[in-house]
């Protein structure tokens, strides 16, 4: 069975930073691309980046540039350092290969407010 377990979300204040992990077990890590997503209340769940194999990286422009995805294959994580974060970056966050193909984990919630 595919596990993913997020953590490190929390409240924080806007323009404040968090990292984000996701723990993967019950797959070949090595061989899949890693995303992050988020869903945020009453939203459609949405990519937010991507991680290859290799460590190339993608993202959309709403995080470009304050979102950064990483990976370690030694220890089957994908990270998500978050910075200068918004209220609109309020949400559920879940990691999954790219495109969701495995189960989804609880999430971790984010919560930027003031």
């Amino acid at each position: 069975q595919v596990q993913l377990v997020e953590s490190g979300g929390g409240l924080v204040q806007p323009g404040g930073s968090l990292r984000l992990s996701c723990a993967a077990s019950g797959i070949s890590f090595t061989s899949y691309v890693m995303a992050w997503y988020r869903q945020a209340q009453g939203k459609p769940r949405e990519l937010l980046a991507y991680i290859t194999t290799g460590g190339a990286t993608s993202y959309v422009d709403s995080v470009k540039g304050r979102f950064i995805i990483s990976r370690d294959n030694a220890k089957n994580t994908v990270t998500l350092q978050m910075n200068s974060l918004k209220p609109e970056d309020t949400a559920v966050y879940y990691c999954n290969t790219y495109g969701g193909g495995s189960s989804w984990g609880q999430g971790t919630r984010v919560t930027v407010s003031s």
